[in-house]
């Protein structure tokens, strides 16, 4: 498993921390899963956002390989490629992935189908307190908020439509054989339709991001679980590892972002939130006992003293 070491700076009075986490899973030769994250330091995330992504290629011989890398290093030239007003972010996201998927299916379609590539996309840009997502195909956006897990984006897969159509349960979707047939990609035909979410952002908001070889089998509980215990640098690695636990057949790939309160630590400590749970339990005790011997007295003084 590759892990990205995480990155951080001081968004007015939080700071961001992201990390990121991919392994090629136990059947794939190759991890044809690409993964963007950009430093959110650095001068250009400064300027137009911190930009991050997923994406999940598909194709013959190494082509999903190449699909997914092309997408996400096109995506970044292009929404990198001037500064960016915070009201523009959404239409130059839209340009970066019709970028993405120009240059996609130029690259195979002169050879015809039998070299037929392509991708699942999702990006996420934040920036100061907004969120702004792009999503084409199954890979997918969480925002962690209140200790749950609420997906942002949509699925363009066949099980998804069926779902909302009321034809299958969402348990049942999980466990359906066609839930890899997706009907939507990046580099299957000349123009492709992107799917744009906004959301305004709160402090110690977590924002997560995986392709189906994590989403398939760790539930949205699990990974708002995962995420709200470690710092994402480490929430990453465990989703994948809990994927590659639950029996995933696919490459597996997370990013995780966090708007962390500046007066709280990295991660919580475990001897230091155990310290507190006895004192809970112990003040507990006290009052209890407080109340028990109060009610002794007025028993043995009577109503008058």
């Amino acid at each position: 498993m590759r892990s990205i070491v995480s990155t951080r700076t001081r968004i007015r009075e939080t700071t961001l921390l992201v990390g990121a986490a991919t392994d090629p899973g136990p059947v794939r030769e190759q991890n044809e899963d690409a993964v963007l994250i950009t430093d959110p330091a650095s001068p250009e995330a400064q300027e137009c956002g911190v930009l991050l992504a997923v994406a999940d290629g598909m194709g013959g011989y190494r082509g999903g390989e190449v699909a997914a890398q092309l997408a996400v290093e096109t995506l970044r030239s292009q929404f990198y490629a001037a500064p960016v007003q915070p009201t523009e972010i959404a239409k130059r996201l839209e340009q970066a992935f019709r970028a993405a998927n120009e240059r996609i299916y130029r690259e195979w379609e002169p050879q015809g189908e039998t070299h037929l590539m392509g991708t699942t996309l999702v990006a996420a840009v934040i920036r100061g307190d907004s969120l702004t997502v792009a999503n084409v195909g199954d890979s997918r956006a969480y925002l962690v908020r209140a200790r749950r897990a609420t997906q942002i984006t949509r699925d363009h897969s066949l099980v998804a439509e069926q779902v909302e159509a009321g034809l299958l349960t969402p348990d049942e979707a999980r466990g359906s054989s066609y839930r890899n047939v997706i009907t939507r990609a990046l580099g299957y035909r000349p123009r492709v339709d992107i799917d744009i979410f906004e959301v305004r952002l709160m402090s110690d908001d977590r924002i997560v991001l995986t392709t189906d070889g994590v989403h398939d089998v760790v539930k949205d509980d699990e990974i708002a679980s995962v995420v709200l215990a470690e710092s994402p640098e480490r929430a990453a690695r465990t989703l994948v590892e809990k994927a590659l636990a639950s029996g995933t057949q696919d490459n597996a790939t997370a990013v995780v972002a966090w708007l962390k309160p500046a007066d709280l630590p990295v991660e919580p400590s475990p001897a230091a939130e155990e310290s507190s749970s006895r004192w809970m339990i112990v003040l507990l005790i006290i009052g209890l006992l407080v109340f028990i011997a109060l009610i002794g007295v007025i028993l043995v003084l009577g109503p008058g003293g």
